[in-house]
């Protein structure tokens, strides 16, 4: 079975997708990681990440990168939100994910075009969704736990900037699938978000022949 849980920066896909894996027993990827992986290589190299060209270079990153804890940083997810914006950087990750969704068992994979792009005939599809506020709020809370100083103004500024370049692009924009169920956990806790988005997986589950 092949779920994909798509959805903006700090909607709870990533926890929710955690939850799904564990539930059902499935591989989990976060392909956020490995654009993160792509941006940690460009920063590392001393790359522009606006330039194409040196994005696409820095995809070709050591497996190892994936397990840096540089990659959880801020200025790692802006770069991040930068570098996936590249058409050649996405179909150079590309096979990647398709291999890790399609494995013999199936997996759950979360991100921004998993429903659409990665694994269209997912068995099931998410769309995991929350107002910019309520985004930025559990960003800027997860930040001050890691002892940043960022303000929450800037947090806001920073979630609508990315939202604005991921639906926007012309390669994948982040939009729900068109058969996607759609999670709005803005006013849900973690427990109730997860126990949603098992029962929208099973409801799924139970229309497919």
């Amino acid at each position: 079975m092949i779920i994909a849980v798509d959805g903006p920066a700090a909607s709870g896909k990533g926890t929710i997708a955690k939850a799904l894996a564990r539930h059902y027993n499935l591989p989990h990827l976060d392909t956020g990681l490995l654009y993160r992986a792509v941006a940690a290589t460009v920063k590392r190299l001393d790359l522009d990440p606006t330039r194409e060209a040196d994005a696409v270079a820095a995809s070709d990153f050591d497996e190892l990168t994936l397990a840096d804890p540089v990659l959880r940083d801020d200025e790692i997810g802006k770069l991040a939100s930068i570098v996936s914006a590249h058409p050649l950087v996405r179909a150079a990750l590309f096979q990647r994910q398709k291999r890790f969704a399609h494995q013999e068992g199936g997996a759950v994979l979360d991100g921004r075009d998993i429903g659409t792009v990665i694994a269209p005939g997912a068995d099931a599809k998410l769309f995991v969704r929350a107002t910019p506020t309520i985004r930025a709020r559990r960003r800027h809370a997860e930040l001050q736990g890691r002892g940043a100083t960022t303000t929450f103004d800037q947090v806001l500024a920073d979630i609508r900037s990315r939202d604005q370049r991921d639906s926007s692009r012309s390669t994948a924009p982040l939009v729900p699938a068109i058969d996607a169920a759609l999670l709005d956990t803005s006013f849900l806790s973690i427990e109730a978000s997860v126990e949603k988005a098992i029962a929208l997986v099973e409801a799924r589950r139970g229309t497919r022949p």
